[in-house]
């Protein structure tokens, strides 16, 4: 698993990057990003399936995310990947025994786009135990290219992470960030990158923020690293702020900022998750037995299932 989902931080690769150029931002650039994210939401039935059936998606996503750290990818790439691949189950039918081999494909596209250094076809191959070949791959990859029809520069929540930052007074200005990191004692920017970088990752895999606009899993991950780090005063307020750049609510905003909190806390702490799931099949095991009038005794109330437990 990706140690920046326990440490907070995502690893770049040693990437070199540009300065941050205020002229690549601004409301012209933030109404383009607003218009072209609708273009590549998945499906609504896609959306009914993955959201009722999610164990298989999570699984992907899960090696995914391993890929992406034992690579040392940038943090755009794994985004996009899964963007990609629920992309091409939005449109294409796919057999199960092929899914790694699409989510490898979905990873390679999204690395070339992302990085200056791709991965490597072998690597993938490698890091599935050799459970494809790298000419299957490179099949597989002219089949999500044919399916999106090249379409593949998609708009992730990583996108709006800086015009957000710069519209909030804390990407654009050197002045501007040197005052925080004396206000904060520390390199305060790069950290609430680094945060809600993690967290979008994190939203990446949960199915549950799969229908949401980039924009607003964004928002919704920013307000939780600032809201966390203790900047700009009363969360509300933080929300409404950035409720206004990605056009929803300010109340809906805050539910999502809430909900991305709570998803942390179930990676963090999964035990605590799978103690309420076998409440409540305790609660509904037990109003069974009481109407049914008899237990068997000698056994466990709560038999557990160790192919059932998300380690």
């Amino acid at each position: 698993m990706w140690d920046s989902l326990q440490c907070g931080q995502v690893p770049v690769g040693g990437a070199v990057r540009a300065h941050w150029d205020p002229c690549a931002s601004g409301d012209r650039v933030m109404e383009t990003l607003l218009m072209t994210e609708e273009r590549y939401l998945p499906s609504p039935g896609y959306l009914a399936s993955v959201q009722s059936e999610p164990r298989n998606r999570q699984l992907l996503a899960n090696w995914t995310l391993e890929v992406c750290c034992d690579s040392q990818c940038e943090e755009g790439v794994f985004s996009l990947s899964l963007a990609l691949l629920d992309r091409v189950l939005s449109v294409l039918p796919v057999r199960p025994d092929s899914l790694q081999l699409l989510a490898a494909a979905c990873l390679l596209v999204a690395s070339k786009l992302r990085q200056s250094e791709a991965l490597g076809a072998r690597a993938l191959c490698a890091a599935s135990g050799l459970a494809f070949l790298p000419q299957e791959l490179r099949g597989m990859e002219r089949v999500v290219l044919t399916a999106l029809r090249w379409d593949v520069a998609v708009v992730t929540p990583h996108d709006f992470l800086p015009h957000f930052l710069s519209a909030l007074g804390l990407g654009g200005q050197q002045q501007q960030q040197e005052e925080e990191e004396e206000e904060q004692g520390g390199d305060f920017l790069p950290t609430v990158r680094r945060h809600a970088d993690t967290l979008v990752a994190l939203c990446a895999c949960d199915a549950r923020f799969l229908g949401l606009p980039p924009s607003v899993v964004a928002a919704a991950t920013l307000c939780s690293a600032l809201g966390g780090l203790g900047y700009g005063g009363p969360r509300e307020g933080l929300a409404a702020r950035l409720a206004r750049l990605c056009r929803t609510e300010p109340a809906m905003l805050q539910f999502y900022s809430e909900q991305v909190e709570g998803a942390l806390s179930d990676r963090l702490h999964p035990g605590q998750q799978l103690g309420r799931e076998r409440a409540k099949e305790g609660e509904g095991a037990g109003a069974r037995h009481m109407k049914e009038g008899a237990v068997e005794g000698g056994r466990a109330s709560t038999p557990t299932d160790l192919r059932e437990v998300d380690f």
